[in-house]
Protein backbone atom coordinates (compact mmCIF):
# COMPACT_ATOMS: atom_id res chain seq x y z
CA UNK A 1 0.00 0.00 0.00
CA UNK A 2 1.64 3.31 -0.52
CA UNK A 3 1.58 6.28 1.44
CA UNK A 4 -1.92 7.59 0.61
CA UNK A 5 -3.33 5.11 0.34
CA UNK A 6 -2.08 4.20 4.14
CA UNK A 7 -2.56 7.47 5.37
CA UNK A 8 -6.42 7.85 4.16
CA UNK A 9 -7.28 4.20 5.21
CA UNK A 10 -6.38 4.89 8.86
CA UNK A 11 -8.38 8.28 8.82
CA UNK A 12 -11.12 6.56 7.37
CA UNK A 13 -11.23 4.08 10.05
CA UNK A 14 -10.63 6.05 12.89
CA UNK A 15 -13.28 8.74 11.79
CA UNK A 16 -11.50 11.67 13.64
CA UNK A 17 -9.24 13.87 12.87
CA UNK A 18 -5.44 12.66 13.85
CA UNK A 19 -2.22 13.62 14.67
CA UNK A 20 0.63 12.59 11.68
CA UNK A 21 2.34 10.48 14.31
CA UNK A 22 -0.71 8.51 15.39
CA UNK A 23 -1.53 8.27 11.65
CA UNK A 24 2.41 6.46 11.47
CA UNK A 25 1.74 4.46 14.28
CA UNK A 26 -1.24 2.77 13.33
CA UNK A 27 -1.05 2.55 9.54
CA UNK A 28 2.52 0.76 11.11
CA UNK A 29 0.55 -1.64 13.10
CA UNK A 30 -2.11 -2.36 10.79
CA UNK A 31 0.06 -3.82 8.28
CA UNK A 32 -0.48 -0.63 5.50
CA UNK A 33 2.73 0.75 5.80
CA UNK A 34 6.58 -1.62 6.13
CA UNK A 35 9.54 -0.52 7.37
CA UNK A 36 11.56 -3.16 5.90
CA UNK A 37 10.55 -2.55 2.27
CA UNK A 38 9.37 1.39 2.43
CA UNK A 39 12.15 3.84 3.37
CA UNK A 40 11.97 7.11 4.70
CA UNK A 41 7.91 6.49 6.38
CA UNK A 42 8.08 10.27 8.13
CA UNK A 43 9.08 11.64 5.29
CA UNK A 44 7.08 10.02 2.44
CA UNK A 45 3.73 10.11 4.59
CA UNK A 46 3.84 13.52 5.62
CA UNK A 47 4.27 14.33 1.59
CA UNK A 48 1.40 12.21 0.97
CA UNK A 49 -0.65 14.42 3.73
CA UNK A 50 0.52 17.42 2.24
CA UNK A 51 -0.32 16.34 -1.27
CA UNK A 52 -3.64 15.27 0.07
CA UNK A 53 -4.26 19.11 1.49
CA UNK A 54 -3.65 20.26 -1.77
CA UNK A 55 -5.98 18.29 -3.53
CA UNK A 56 -8.45 18.90 -0.26
CA UNK A 57 -8.85 15.26 0.07
CA UNK A 58 -7.71 15.93 3.71
CA UNK A 59 -8.08 18.67 5.94
CA UNK A 60 -5.62 20.26 8.17
CA UNK A 61 -7.39 20.34 11.61
CA UNK A 62 -4.28 21.74 13.59
CA UNK A 63 -0.72 21.39 13.97
CA UNK A 64 0.60 17.96 12.61
CA UNK A 65 -3.23 17.41 12.71
CA UNK A 66 -5.29 15.95 9.60
CA UNK A 67 -8.35 14.42 8.90
CA UNK A 68 -10.58 13.47 5.92
CA UNK A 69 -12.17 15.88 4.47
CA UNK A 70 -16.00 16.28 5.92
CA UNK A 71 -14.87 14.99 9.23
CA UNK A 72 -15.93 17.33 12.00
CA UNK A 73 -12.85 19.35 13.88
CA UNK A 74 -11.85 17.62 16.81
CA UNK A 75 -12.78 18.80 20.52
CA UNK A 76 -10.11 17.54 22.65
Amino acid sequence: MDFLDAALTVLGEEGRPLHWTVIQDLALRRGYLDPFTQRDIRKHLLAALARAVRDERVLRHGKGVFALAGTPPATW
